[in-house]
């Protein structure tokens, strides 16, 4: 195999690595990081790249030499199952151990993968996720039961893989979802109506996308944060007009979109079995590896601690913050392990957990529906910035205390290659230059 066919093969590698790890919500940054290292780890020190989340551009070779790969991102979504598999041969290709071309075929193997568990457990999965949510967020017997009806049949339209209604199954989950909560809330005591909206459409919210949006924004990824930040925006938009159209319909006033009391709380023991059944609920939706579950599981109770632990001691906004902060370490650490978890399978359950996405969907829905609302919004978008800050907090004392401090990096610009053709005389050349041209003569 020539040379060029080698590099042309460990680029077409490299562009496949990267466009699965957008499709398991990696942040750019990373992506490039894990790039960097791979490529290293093939000879191509030279390679550079470009990551964007719908467009990636891989540079190798030197000079004149040197060729560009380009590979537009698809809208791909992988399931705990694919990111495990993808990961592992992350591993592998950052030692080498792997080919290229094995490395390719590997990974259209990840992107044909069947869910390792059938329609029908992936189905009640999510609507045991439901419930585990409707634990935390709504706790009424009435509400619980409620969201695991809504969620099993949320679970049901998530089964449709049509690009096409996937782009309209947000409104039309909201819009469902919002009509039968409000028409429910008038006969039977369900607690607040919109949070418990919140449960069924959990695996909707962008909450992953907007921490990620502000941790790309906060390391100096201006585009892709900027252009994370107006997606989940939007999806955020898209839900609560679901919800506002479903009120306009049922014919609601503007105090079912305000945060209510529970009438009937449950105990507060119930909280952890809500932890508890959202992680199996993960576990069984997503078809992860059975190895996963337990530090999914984890990470979840790590990340409530601190969130609960913020809430209490200092206010509701930093609650957030501390358990994002408690809560990236262990992850981190958990990925380092031989037999724990890829960092994505235990971030997006913690994630929602913490619900930045759910506070923002409330806030956005009264500030449209109600005269009070752009406060409470303003609220929601200080809980994500918040989240977003105790992520990049806890990540640098993990690496601190693991790595060590990190090497600053400094501005270069690389020199071009010396023309061999022109090469500057040395000193004897030119000492002894008058003689050798009088002895040509």
């Amino acid at each position: 195999m020539t040379d060029s066919v080698e590099r042309a093969t460990l680029r077409q590698f490299l562009l496949g690595l990267a466009q699965g790890m957008n499709a398991s919500a990696e942040s750019v940054d990373r992506i490039r990081d894990i790039m960097t290292e791979v490529a290293a780890a093939y000879g191509g020190d030279d390679a550079d790249f470009v990551v964007l989340p719908t467009i990636i551009l891989i540079e190798s070779g030197e000079s004149e030499e040197s060729r560009v790969a380009i590979r537009s991102a698809t809208n791909a979504s992988f399931r705990f199952d694919q990111i495990a598999a993808l990961y592992e041969l992350i591993a592998q290709a950052k030692t080498g151990a792997i080919p290229p071309l094995d490395g390719i075929r590997r990974l259209n193997e990840i992107g044909a993968m069947r869910p390792r568990l059938g329609w029908i457990t992936r189905t009640l999965g999510h609507a045991v996720l439901t419930t585990g949510l409707a634990l935390l967020l709504a706790p009424t017997w009435q509400g619980v039961i409620v969201a695991f009806i809504l969620g099993a049949g949320i679970g049901l339209l998530k089964l449709v893989r049509s690009p096409t209604l996937q782009l309209i199954m947000p409104v039309a989950a909201a819009f469902v979802c919002a009509t039968a909560v409000f028409l429910l809330a008038e006969v039977i005591e369900i607690g607040d109506p919109i949070r418990l909206l919140i449960a069924p459409l959990v695996t909707f919210l962008p909450g992953g996308v907007l921490t990620s949006a502000t941790v790309e924004l906060a390391a100096g990824q201006m585009i892709s944060g900027a252009s994370r930040l107006v997606y989940g925006f939007v999806q955020l938009a898209l839900l609560a007009f679901g919800i506002l159209a479903a009120g306009t319909v049922v014919g609601v006033d503007s105090s079912s979109y305000e945060a209510l009391d529970a009438g009937s709380p449950l105990p507060w023991w119930v909280a952890f079995i809500g932890i508890l059944v959202f992680a199996l609920g993960n576990y069984l939706h997503f078809s992860a590896p059975p190895s996963t579950f337990g530090w999914v599981l984890l990470a979840l109770v790590v990340a409530y601690a601190g969130q609960w632990a913020g809430t209490e001691f200092v206010g509701a906004t930093v609650g957030g913050f501390v358990g994002a902060v408690a809560m990236t370490p262990v992850v981190l650490w958990i990925a380092t392990l031989r037999h724990g978890a890829p960092s994505q399978l235990t971030f997006l359950p913690a994630f929602w957990l913490l619900v930045p996405g759910a506070a923002g969907l409330v806030g956005l829905t009264e500030a449209v529906a109600t005269d009070g609302g752009l406060s409470d919004f303003a609220t929601a978008l200080i809980s994500v910035m918040s989240i977003a800050l105790g992520v990049l907090i806890g990540t640098a004392l993990y690496r601190v205390v693991h790595h060590g401090a990190e090497e600053i990096v400094q501005f270069a610009v690389a020199l071009p290659a010396p023309d061999e053709t022109s090469t500057t005389p040395r000193f004897w050349s030119r000492l002894t230059a008058p003689w050798r041209h009088s002895s040509d003569r």
